[in-house]
């Protein structure tokens, strides 16, 4: 399983947020290059980067500090999301070198246009449903659609998503550990790979995702717990990653579901 460093950029900052509200955001690191190199050194295999001022303006804002990161952990691959509403957005960040990007809005309002990138950027477009009680959010978290998480991911499935990102709102920067019950239902609804996003905050969480790895959670963000020091990096990975000992240790793989 994949441990995926999360940098949320905030007027060039290295931020985070509790429960996706910009008016309670932490500033962790005033330089987003020098927390990047970090992750890297201790042998982060993807970097997930937000741009939250672009996710509130609908449009890419941190293009200068995404290219930045990249440049200073060169050859690692990176995720960005945040504001990509329209297809010269998301190709401007694929031509910079961006592995993969991060499509949410637009997935609930032009699953047109996501077929569309789908379709010309193939393995490339990863959605990301990001969900307050069951329920798609949009616009930066600010706006809560009718759309069930569920039926949207089978829908970007679908259309020729390479991945879903799920992010439990309630939990996120809340250090109060992944909603496993619903990465279940979601990675049980579909066949493309699940990352789970939001309120990670130990190893023992990220071994009771392990229970999952069977059907379909391929991989965990992880913000606050390791700017908290909760969590150290390169444990994680060594936990969890694929040079790991065992799979699900047997104190743990049947509380996954608790």
């Amino acid at each position: 399983m994949d441990v995926i460093p999360a940098i949320d950029l905030l007027n060039g900052q290295c931020v985070r947020l509790y429960q996706g509200d910009y008016a309670q955001s932490q500033v962790f690191d005033e330089n987003p290059m020098a927390v990047a190199q970090q992750w890297a050194a201790q042998g982060a295999t993807w970097l997930h980067l937000v741009d939250l001022d672009g996710a509130k303006a609908g449009h890419p804002v941190n293009q200068e500090a995404i290219a930045a990161i990249m440049q200073s952990v060169d050859g690692l691959p990176v995720q960005v999301g945040g504001g990509l509403r329209d297809r010269q957005s998301v190709a401007d960040l694929l031509a910079l070198g961006v592995r993969r990007v991060i499509l949410g809005t637009v997935a609930v309002e032009q699953p047109d246009l996501v077929k569309a990138l789908c379709q010309e950027f193939p393995g490339q477009i990863v959605v990301g449903i990001d969900a307050r009680n069951g329920k798609v959010a949009t616009r930066g978290w600010l706006e809560t659609s009718e759309v069930e998480a569920v039926t949207l991911a089978q829908q970007m499935a679908n259309l020729g998503a390479a991945a879903i990102i799920y992010t439990d709102i309630h939990r996120d920067g809340t250090m109060q550990g992944p909603n496993r019950e619903a990465l279940r239902e979601l990675a049980e609804a579909i066949a493309i790979p699940v990352i789970a996003s939001g309120g990670v905050s130990s190893i023992t969480d990220l071994l009771n995702l392990l229970a999952l790895e069977p059907i379909g959670v391929s991989g965990a963000i992880v913000g606050r717990a390791l700017y908290t020091g909760d969590i150290v990096l390169k444990e994680a990975i060594r936990a969890v990653g694929n040079g790991r000992w065992q799979d699900v240790p047997p104190d743990l793989g049947n509380s996954a579901f608790a």
